[in-house]
């Protein structure tokens, strides 16, 4: 005597869509992974030449550091931790000083001379650029 299945046996079948699904959600995590380690942000440029208008001679006060990272105000050498003092002397109302720094000069030296002198009261950065 034999059996007869009620339902004829079924084949099983591989689905492609929901894979295709898999693998777009994939590439969509895997490039916004990639766009996040990246810097777009950045832009590379060189401060030292530009076209700027002339300040005139009894501008704000100048802060200097040189390629062997000696800090300068108005043409004085200054130790770092005078830096301070001498700009609050020289800071006029307006609360501007002027960054100048040489293209070799260490950003660590450039940054603590800003520091200091918002510390002594400045409130906007002017930096002085190399006219073209």
């Amino acid at each position: 005597m034999k059996f007869r299945r009620s339902r004829a046996a079924k084949r099983g079948r591989i689905e492609i869509i929901p894979m295709i699904d898999v693998m777009f959600f994939l590439l969509a995590t895997f490039m916004l992974a990639s766009l996040a380690m990246q810097r777009l942000d950045a832009v590379k440029v060189n401060l030292p030449s530009g076209r700027a208008q002339q300040m005139s001679a009894d501008g704000p006060p100048t802060v200097s550091i040189d390629r062997s990272n000696a800090v300068f105000v108005n043409r004085e050498a200054v130790r770092p931790d005078q830096v301070e003092p001498a700009v609050r002397r020289a800071l006029r109302p307006d609360h501007d000083v002027i960054i100048a720094a040489d293209d070799a000069a260490g950003h660590g030296v450039v940054v603590q001379a800003m520091l200091a002198a918002r510390r002594a009261g400045a409130e906007h950065f002017l930096v002085a650029v190399h006219r073209e």
